[in-house]
């Protein structure tokens, strides 16, 4: 499931090779051992760039065959999240997962992350109510204590 925000694009050779260890970053710390696993295929899946208000972010799948302590292979399926801040991409999260759905069901919550807050949602609305009206029952309390004073 490719991004609509993502575009064939050429990452540059340090981009690549930062995003290659911290895929094998993500084997070590889901207990692979890091000479005999392998990362197979690297791919950005959404790349939403850097502007003036916002940072940019990168999402990274890569799949490989991850070799546990006792020499079985499993098929490995991972993701890299970056943050581009600046003009540099801040490691953000990663997670290896033994099947593509589980690895979706990241996709969803990080899809659900990245968009901007809105208004008009009722979780928003409530909230700034909820923020006038304390806001206008601590002033009248202000003022009718003054007035006792």
């Amino acid at each position: 499931m490719v991004s609509t925000r993502t575009q064939p694009q050429r990452f540059s050779e340090a981009t690549i090779r930062q995003v290659r260890s911290d895929c094998n970053r993500a084997m070590i710390r889901a207990r692979f051992c890091p000479q005999q696993s392998e990362i197979v295929q690297i791919r950005c899946v959404d790349h939403r760039l850097e502007t003036e208000t916002d940072f940019g972010n990168q999402l990274w799948y890569f799949e490989g065959v991850g070799v546990d302590e006792l020499d079985r292979r499993h098929p490995v399926y991972g993701v890299v999240e970056y943050s581009t801040q600046y003009g540099l991409n801040e490691l953000v999260e990663d997670g290896v997962f033994p099947s593509d759905h589980q690895r979706e069901r990241f996709r969803s919550l990080y899809e659900r992350e990245v968009q901007k807050p809105d208004w008009r949602h009722p979780a928003h609305r409530w909230l700034a109510g909820g923020m006038v009206a304390v806001s206008a029952v601590w002033l009248a309390y202000l003022v009718i204590r003054s007035l006792i004073a």
